[in-house]
């Protein structure tokens, strides 16, 4: 059964394409004219084992909010798709992620409510552009925005870090290894994992 999503998103301000497969082996062609963007895209999809493709277009002449902010909803959308009923998947699964000096945690609950917790971001980088094109903010925005629209609960944490770059690098790989083990087939699951019959 093909565990795959693809979704497309049309504004006045961005153009998104997004196909995944949750099953792949870490194949991605990322293109959102972000360049740090598409560098933790590139992480995501390879450290989650995701198939991604993802192709946008948007207003980054006025800045990459807009951009970023779409393709994260659109990317919450496939996976969303991608998941179905969740039958058979092993709904938690959390990851610890060091990067040099930085050290990341996140955990995962698909369980169809979406709820973002994001903490430990040092406040001195709020006004920091990360490569003058991808603001450090932005990084939270893209994770309330996954969590939402793909219904999951999602608590990003940041331990401890000083370098921009790492700090962000080391969250988007611990969201993908904890998506990658909440999404896998659990061998000893029967059916949808809760009391209640759905997620």
């Amino acid at each position: 059964m093909s565990r795959a999503g693809k979704v497309e998103r049309t504004t006045k301000e961005s153009s998104i394409l997004v196909q995944l497969d949750l099953d792949g082996t870490g194949q991605v062609e990322i293109a959102t004219g972000v360049p740090f963007y598409d560098h933790m895209l590139t992480a995501f999809g390879v450290h989650g084992s995701l198939d991604l493709k993802v192709e946008a277009t948007g207003d980054v002449h006025i800045d990459a909010h807009h951009t970023v902010e779409d393709t994260a909803i659109v990317l919450g959308q496939a996976l969303r798709q991608a998941l179905g009923d969740k039958s058979g998947i092993r709904r938690f699964g959390d990851a610890w992620i060091p990067m040099d000096e930085t050290l990341a945690h996140a955990a995962i609950d698909v369980s169809g409510r979406p709820y973002c917790v994001h903490a430990g971001e040092p406040e001195q980088f709020d006004a920091f552009t990360i490569g003058g094109n991808y603001p450090f903010v932005l990084t939270r925005h893209v994770f309330d925005s996954l969590s939402f629209h793909a219904q999951l609960a999602l608590h990003v944490r940041v331990i401890h870090g000083r370098d921009p770059h790492h700090i962000a690098e080391a969250q988007y790989k611990a969201v993908a290894r904890a998506l990658r083990a909440a999404t896998e087939p659990d061998p000893r699951a029967a059916g949808i994992p809760s009391t209640k019959g759905v997620l």
